[in-house]
C-alpha cells in the first residue's frame, strides 16, 4: 500500500527498558506516550487517537482501554486493541496511518508495554505458558513443546537441514547483533560476545543457544503518527511512511503446529515494494523482528537480500554487522539490544532515520526496512520508511 498514504512518525518516547524492576505495564505505557507527545512538540490534548499493543499473555487489568483514563485523555475518535502477537506493534501503526490518511483522526499515539521481568524470578515462564490445552493445537504441550524457543528450534534445524548451513550462521547473527549493542548506550547487553562465548553458552533449544535467543526486559515504547502536513511543523525531523504491508498465511487445513519455512513475509513484502520504485537493492537500513537469531537469516532471504540458503554466508562475512554491506538490527536488536516486540525494531528505524542513532548511527539511512513476526510465523507486519529528506 503506497499511494494514499499521509502519514509520518513524529514522536518517540521510551520508559524502562531495564530487567531491574519496574511499575506495571500500564504506567510504563503512559509514560512513554507522554514522552512521545513531548518529543514532538506536542500535548495530550492533541491526541485524537489511542492505539494499544500488549503481549498475549496480559489481560486488560495489566494494560487496556483505560490506558485512556490513566492519560487523562478526553474525546478520542479512535480507541483500540491492537493484538497479533509480535506484529501488533506495525498492525497498530498500519490502523493509525490509515486513520490519518482519511481523515478518521489527526493524531494518534501507537504504545506497546510489558512488564515480565521480576527480580528472582525466571523470566522465561511468561514466554513458555500453555496458550491451550485442546485440539491438535494443543498436542505439541502435551509432548513437551513450550515456548516461542521450541518451536523456532525446530525450523531452524530444519533450515540448517535443508541449506547446510550450520550453526556458526546463527553465531554470526549473535555476535553481529552484540557488536551493533556495543554502540547503543540503551541496549541491555553490552560486553563484546566472541564466538567462543557463543559456542560456550548453553542449549535453550538446540540449535539455539542463549545467545540465540532475545532478552525480556520491562519497558514500554510509544510513537505519534500525524499527517505529513503536521508533522513538517513539529519539533523532531518526521519519518515518512513510504509504504505498509502485512501478510498472514494461516492454516487451513487445521494441521496446527507448521513445520514449514515460509512467513507471510512471503505475502507481504511484494505488496510492500509494489509501486514504491524502491527494491532490496534500495535499503539502507533493515530493522528484523528477531526474538531467535535464525528470523535474521530467514528474513534476509524472504525479503530478497539473499538466495534461499545464501544468508549464512552473507552474514558469516559481515554483511549484517558494523560496516557490512547492510546494516540490520542497529540497536542490537531483540538479541542483545532488548526485546518490546514490534517497537523494537519501529523504534530502532525512528532512530536512524532521524539521524540520531550516535555512534551507530548508518550514513545515509533514507530508506528502511522494518518488519514484525508474531507467533511461529503466524502474523507479519512490515513498513518502508523513509527519513526528512527522502524524496516524495
Amino acid at each position: 500500500m503506497t499511494a494514499r498514504i499521509n502519514a509520518s512518525i513524529v514522536g518517540l518516547g521510551t520508559a524502562g527498558i531495564t530487567r531491574a524492576a519496574t511499575p506495571p505495564a500500564k504506567e510504563l505505557a503512559r509514560l512513554a506516550v507522554l514522552g512521545a507527545l513531548a518529543d514532538a512538540g506536542l500535548d495530550r490534548t492533541d491526541l485524537d487517537g489511542l492505539l494499544i499493543c500488549r503481549t498475549s499473555a496480559a489481560t486488560d487489568s495489566i494494560l487496556g482501554p483505560d490506558l485512556q483514563k490513566l492519560l487523562s485523555l478526553r474525546d478520542l475518535s479512535l480507541l483500540e486493541l491492537v493484538l497479533c502477537e509480535g506484529a501488533s506493534a506495525i498492525a497498530a501503526i498500519h490502523t493509525a496511518a490509515m486513520a490519518v490518511t482519511t481523515g478518521m483522526a489527526t493524531t494518534v499515539a501507537c504504545v506497546f508495554a510489558d512488564a515480565p521481568v521480576v527480580p528472582g524470578k525466571r523470566t522465561s515462564a511468561s514466554f513458555g505458558r500453555i496458550k491451550t490445552g485442546s485440539g491438535i493445537e494443543g498436542l505439541r504441550y502435551s509432548a513437551g513443546l513450550f515456548g516461542g524457543a521450541a518451536n523456532y528450534a525446530l525450523a531452524a534445524q530444519r533450515y540448517l537441514a535443508e541449506t547446510g548451513a550450520t550453526e556458526d550462521a546463527l553465531a554470526s547473527v549473535a555476535v553481529a547483533m552484540r557488536q551493533w549493542a556495543t554502540l547503543n548506550p540503551q541496549a541491555i547487553f553490552r560486553d563484546p560476545l566472541t564466538r567462543e562465548d557463543y559456542f560456550a553458552a548453553r542449549y535453550i533449544a538446540e540449535p539455539l543457544r542463549l545467545y540465540d535467543c532475545a532478552i525480556p526486559v520491562n519497558g514500554a515504547v510509544a510513537v505519534i503518527v500525524t499527517s505529513r502536513e503536521r508533522a513538517a511543523d513539529l519539533a523532531q525531523p518526521p519519518v515518512p511512511i513510504l509504504s505498509m504491508a502485512q501478510g498472514h498465511r494461516g492454516s487451513p487445513d487445521r494441521r496446527g503446529l507448521d513445520l514449514g519455512l515460509e512467513s507471510g513475509a512471503g505475502i507481504a513484502a511484494p505488496r510492500l515494494f509494489e509501486g514504491t520504485g524502491v527494491g532490496p537493492a534500495d535499503i539502507d537500513v533493515c530493522l528484523f523482528y528477531d526474538a531467535f537469531s535464525f528470523s535474521t537469516l530467514l528474513s534476509l532471504e524472504q525479503y530478497g537480500f539473499c538466495g534461499r540458503g545464501e544468508a549464512g554466508d552473507f552474514v558469516a562475512d559481515g554483511g549484517i554487522a558494523p560496516g557490512g554491506r547492510l546494516p540490520v538490527n542497529t540497536g542490537g536488536g531483540h538479541l542483545s539490544g532488548y526485546y518490546l516486540q514490534g517497537m523494537t525494531p519501529v523504534a530502532e528505524a525512528v532512530i536512524q532515520a532521524r539521524g540520531q542513532g550516535g555512534a551507530r548511527q548508518v550514513d545515509g539511512a533514507r530508506t528502511l526496512l522494518v518488519t514484525n513476526e508474531g507467533g511461529r510465523f503466524d502474523y507479519h507486519a512490515a513498513l518502508l520508511l523513509g527519513s526528512a529528506e527522502h524524496r516524495e
